[in-house]
């Protein structure tokens, strides 16, 4: 007996050491992944980082009217209150009274209460056509000057018969806006708007962020070291553990599924490409034609979504159905009952990257190249699969007690495509259902796919922690309810 209690106790001990080893080469690639993926975004993120466009911009009012014709001596002044932190540009509407002017306009910006002038800007009075807007970027952002009043003031050399007018809208009014013309004020505002940025918070402490995360995650390495010690067996890591010890069986589990999905299939994996350039096309004509939303590149920005959701759709109606279409296996061979549902999220993953290519086609067709910000991608798409892995195991938890559901989540995909801007702008909804976007997961998922591939820019860094949190939120819950109920899966088999 005391030779056995010894190779127990050997083993046990070998286990432990094999255990703490295995941590610590994953914490190595951890910590170093995670720096050095900081330094990567840092650079890939570039100014979106720190800047976003500004929710205080100056939008330009419809003119109903002219103001007065801008002779020698003739003033048009517009002064209003700044909330912008950044301002990078003014921009003016123009009446010709349908002639052909000459002369020169002069427009300044002041900054009423030092008297400053931050911008003069010459246009000559010949270039100007009716109903033109021009726009006049600053060289430097001019910063510092939120919640100052400003005044913009235009004046020009021309003569009477051949000056332009500065539009205005004689019904608008708001706090801190006076328009004065030739000295004299009068009801409306001009038709000007006011563009620039805000700076992010996040990017402005983007480092201090970084370093809390790094000790966030050696504090998480050391807890987990701990605990192994003491013989527990925290569940993260003994998922990796188990990942690692069964990936033959997973690679083999993914093929099937993969073949499944095209047996005798004359086209085979071809559908991988033709199914979301189908689906486009079809809803391409039938939105670009019968309801003309005027969106650019509409093609990509449609199959943006379909490739977005069509992955969603097919990752979670296959985990549905991971446990009962498993049974034989589950109740003959003793294998981590997670590795079901994970293997068809891995096997739809797959079929989203071929399906990436037809994206790219049309997208390089419509005259869009790939930027930096395409390397930004694999982040939201891991965070997609995770997300998917969540929900899908609590989907195949309530299917194993609950067959019903694989009926009941047909429903649920089809109004949650639908609540979902695939193939209409967001825009167009009302705000009582436009609020139920902010709670859409997909929603965040596809805008920043969208942002990354036709703005050719990084998202704000706020859609880079939505992402996360309702990725992290899926796995977690879903991961609960599976693991909670896991153990009665063979009674209802």
């Amino acid at each position: 007996m005391k030779p056995n209690i010894n190779w127990l106790i050997s083993k046990v001990e070998n286990n432990l050491a094999l255990n703490q080893r295995t941590l610590k080469i994953y914490s190595k690639i951890l910590v170093i992944g995670y720096l050095l993926m900081s330094v990567i975004f840092y650079f890939l993120a570039g100014e979106q980082l720190h800047f976003r466009e500004s929710r205080e911009n100056i939008n330009m009012q419809t003119a109903n009217s002219g103001t007065v014709e801008l002779t020698s001596g003739s003033l048009a002044e517009q002064t209003f209150i700044n909330n912008i932190q950044r301002i990078t540009s003014v921009s003016v509407a123009w009446g010709t009274y349908n002639r052909h002017n000459k002369g020169t306009v002069y427009i300044d910006v002041y900054e009423l209460n030092g008297n400053i002038q931050i911008m003069h800007q010459e246009l000559s009075a010949g270039e100007i056509t009716e109903g033109y807007i021009s726009t006049f970027t600053f060289e430097k952002p001019v910063e510092g000057l939120t919640g100052a009043p400003l005044l913009l003031k235009i004046t020009a050399d021309s003569m009477p018969g051949s000056a332009v007018s500065p539009l205005m809208n004689t019904a608008a009014s708001k706090d801190g806006f006076l328009l004065s013309l030739n000295g004299n004020s009068v009801p409306g505002m001009l038709c000007f708007s006011v563009k620039g940025e805000d700076y992010i918070w996040i990017g402005l402490h983007y480092w201090k962020f970084v370093v809390v995360g790094a000790f966030l995650l050696v504090f998480y390495i050391l807890v987990t070291l701990h605990s192994i010690k003491n013989g527990k067996k925290p569940l993260l890591f003994m998922a990796l553990v188990a990942i690692r010890k069964y990936r033959f069986l997973i690679r083999q589990l993914v093929a099937r599924d993969f073949k499944a999905k095209y047996k005798r299939s004359f086209f085979g994996i071809l559908w991988s490409f033709l199914n979301p350039l189908l689906t486009m096309l079809v809803q391409y004509l039938v939105f670009s034609n019968l309801f003309r939303f005027d969106i650019p590149y509409y093609s990509v920005y449609l199959l943006c979504g379909i490739v977005i959701f069509n992955y969603f759709s097919e990752a979670c109606g296959m985990t549905l159905n991971s446990i009962v279409g498993n049974a034989s296996l589950i109740t003959k061979v003793y294998v981590p009952k997670y590795i079901y549902p994970l293997t068809r999220v891995i096997s739809s993953f797959i079929n989203l990257l071929i399906a990436m290519v037809p994206l790219l086609i049309v997208t390089f067709a419509s005259g869009l190249y790939p930027t930096k910000a395409y390397l930004l991608l694999p982040f939201v798409l891991v965070c997609l699969a995770v997300f998917c892995l969540g929900l899908g195991m609590l989907l195949a938890s309530a299917m194993v007690f609950f067959r019903d559901m694989q009926f009941l989540w047909g429903v649920i995909s089809m109004v949650w495509m639908y609540l979902t801007p695939l193939f209409y702008p967001e825009s167009i909804l009302p705000s009582s259902v436009a609020i139920l976007l902010k709670g859409n997961p997909l929603y965040y998922f596809i805008k920043f796919v969208r942002a990354c591939v036709m703005d050719g820019i990084s998202p704000e860094p706020i859609m880079y922690v939505l992402c996360f949190f309702f990725a992290v939120i899926s796995i977690l819950l879903g991961a609960f309810v599976f693991k909670k109920t896991q153990d009665r899966f063979v009674l209802y088999l």
